[in-house]
């Protein structure tokens, strides 16, 4: 380990303390003197009675200051290596802070069976620990960062092994100013070359075999010559993110989720489905209805067309529901319109301007009104609000065993792809995006894809 590292990272606990300590101190002060923390916001009409600053010292802010410090301790914001973005970090912080006035509020009332002298002074507290806290270590941040910056502190890697290092990997070595990338070698010789005419903190294997005597040699050199090794796994490289570490007994294991989206996010994710879909069935309900009247109006039954397409994990057949915005005997001509399909770089059937297309039909697709009834197969468990798109079973039936990875999660009305380009984007283009959205789900993820999609359907692009 740099001893910068350890420098900045010790500094931390000693400017947390006199933050902390600060902030409390600073509240008490505010309260003596009747000021509020923001001056046109009054949180007290008048200072309440306070013990004397001498008790409030002993007996509350120093043994405060050092459960805060505590509680960041147990959290891991005290770790040597930096491993926390700055904004993990910040939001780390005021989890903490959270914590801890919990904790003072639950002392008070559970344990010294009384109420805390000043509530504004605690809330004013808790305030000015969180600001401090965050100002001192974004200080402390800064300063590293100028540090790394002129190459003092920063880690040097070299990259060694057969295959050549991801182009994306060292791209993401040149652009960390925690790294110094040395450049890549071929084996064992060359890196013992490289270490003797400058230090290598790290070495970094492109293509581990354990059986090999190669390895073996390259491990036990850097054990020896304290060099810190790593190696790119040979399998899910390119969803590094969804690799963890965990263990058989003392043996460790690397362990690959296929998406992120199981235990609690699974729950989350369905019933905010339920509950969004039901609103939106009954708030739209009278546009529905009017919808249906005008194509029962135009072209007659049926108003709904049912499709069955290929569900979840690629196993079950959906029946997906929407009006109806073609001719009835569309089916039958599609056959005959196959030359016209403007997706032949996949397996999916589109036509610009499809002639099959009614003039009610032509309008409703425009806005995306005919997809409007999925909103009862949202509800029923069939699809999701966001989530790759359903595809026909024939269509499935070309896909590569690589394109299958969309059916991980349940399919939904829209998608990452949807909200990127619609029909004007090619078949491997919509893969690659449903395949992002699996890997990289997250509850602010579908919150933002319902979000964008309003404007989406709005501007009307790519809607045939």
């Amino acid at each position: 380990m740099k001893r910068s590292e350890i420098l900045f990272g010790v500094l931390r606990v000693p400017c947390d303390i006199l933050a902390s300590l600060g902030a409390l101190l600073f509240a008490y002060w505010l309260r003596a003197e009747n000021k509020d923390l923001v001056p046109w916001i009054s949180l007290l009409p008048n200072a309440p009675s306070l013990p004397p600053f001498g008790y409030y010292l002993t007996y509350f802010a120093l043994p405060a200051a050092g459960a805060y410090i505590l509680l960041s301790a147990v959290s891991g914001l005290y770790g040597l290596k930096t491993t926390l973005g700055p904004w993990r970090e910040i939001g780390r912080i005021v989890v903490i802070s959270g914590v801890w006035l919990a904790l003072v509020i639950a002392w008070f009332f559970l344990i010294q069976r009384q109420l805390f002298f000043s509530r504004a002074l605690l809330l004013q507290a808790t305030a000015l620990i969180t600001i401090l806290v965050i100002a001192e270590r974004s200080v402390i941040l800064l300063a590293q960062r100028m540090l790394l910056r002129c190459g003092i502190g920063a880690r040097s890697v070299l990259s060694c092994g057969g295959r050549k290092l991801p182009e994306s990997v060292q791209k993401s070595l040149v652009r960390d100013v925690r790294f110094r990338y040395m450049g890549h070698v071929g084996g064992s010789e060359e890196v013992t070359d490289a270490h003797n005419h400058e230090s290598i903190d790290l070495l970094l294997h492109t293509d581990p075999d354990p059986g090999s005597e190669e390895t073996a040699h390259l491990t036990d050199y850097c054990r020896s010559h304290h060099i810190g090794y790593a190696f790119l796994p040979p399998v899910f490289t390119d969803v590094p993110h969804q690799l963890s570490i965990s263990r058989l007994g003392l043996t460790p294991i690397l362990r690959f989720e296929p998406t992120p989206l199981d235990g609690w996010g699974r729950v989350w994710k369905r019933g905010n489905d339920l509950i969004l879909g039901s609103v939106f069935l009954i708030i739209l309900s009278p546009i529905l209805l009017l919808i249906a009247l005008l194509i029962l109006l135009t072209s007659g039954r049926p108003v709904f067309y049912v499709s069955t397409r290929v569900g979840q994990y690629g196993r079950t057949r959906i029946s997906l529901l929407k009006f109806r915005t073609m001719c009835v005997d569309a089916d039958e001509r599609k056959k005959g319109l196959e030359y016209l399909s403007h997706r032949r770089d996949g397996p999916l059937f589109k036509i610009k301007e499809d002639p099959r297309t009614t003039p009610v039909g032509r309008l409703l697709r425009h806005w995306s009104l005919d997809e409007l009834p999925q909103l009862l197969n949202v509800v029923l468990g069939h699809l999701s609000l966001v989530g790759p798109r359903p595809h026909l079973p024939e269509e499935v039936a070309k896909y590569t065993e690589r394109q299958r990875r969309v059916f991980t999660v349940r399919p939904g009305i829209t998608g990452l792809a949807q909200i990127s380009g619609r029909s004007d984007l090619n078949f491997p283009e919509e893969v690659l995006l449903d395949m992002r959205y699996v890997e990289g789900w997250s509850a602010g993820l579908d919150l933002w894809i319902l979000w964008r999609t309003i404007f989406v359907v709005l501007g009307g692009r790519g809607a045939d």
